[in-house]
């Protein structure tokens, strides 16, 4: 299995590359491990509500977001209101009842070197989590600032999305590691053929 990425600069999206190059969130396990490392919950948060009813809610609401964020995209230069298009208002019926619930409720505690970090009050549920996702999506979709910056990576077949905070807005890869990489590669194997031929 791929590694997990978490360099969307949003949990929702996020959430989104989960399902690139493969599906990512196939076992509970493999979810827990993206909850964790996305930080949805504090690192040493036990999740032992987890089931194998959780996976598939979550590849649903990574569905229903992905329709709208790439609605978005897809919309970006013939609507200046940010809108999704209207064929995608059953994805967002979805991930605005996903966020209805209410999200892990966070609390300050002493450390074992006295600091304060953050806890969870008890096990979080799924609808809980889920919504601290759709949370993330619905502030995305409506906040102009975040939403102008949506982009989606440059890189050949790369469907991921991010949210370009870079100065001057440049950024054009998901990963300048990943992507950008295999493109610095790929431009410096053509210059090479060019200079044998």
């Amino acid at each position: 299995m791929d590694e997990l990425r978490f360099d969307a600069g949003r949990i929702c999206l996020d959430l989104l590359a989960t399902a690139h190059p493969c599906e990512r969130l196939d076992s509970v396990g493999a979810l827990c491990a993206w909850i964790h490392g996305c930080g949805l919950v504090p690192p040493d948060t036990p999740l032992t509500r987890a089931d194998a009813a959780w996976p598939p809610a979550f590849r649903e609401l990574r569905r229903s977001v992905g329709q709208l964020v790439h609605g978005r995209l897809a919309q970006n230069g013939s609507s200046p209101l940010g809108g999704v298009p209207a064929h995608h208002d059953g994805a967002l019926a979805r991930v605005n009842e996903a966020a209805r619930a209410a999200p892990p409720t966070p609390r300050a505690v002493r450390g074992e070197d006295g600091s304060l970090v953050r806890a969870l009050d008890g096990a979080p549920g799924c609808a809980a989590l889920l919504a601290a996702v759709a949370r993330d999506a619905v502030e995305l979709l409506t906040d102009p600032m975040a939403r102008s910056g949506l982009r989606q990576c440059a890189g050949d077949n790369c469907p991921l999305v991010y949210v370009d905070m870079s100065r001057g807005r440049r950024r054009r890869w998901c990963s300048s590691e990943v992507c950008g990489n295999r493109e610095r590669v790929a431009r410096h194997r053509r210059r090479a053929a060019l200079a044998r031929s």
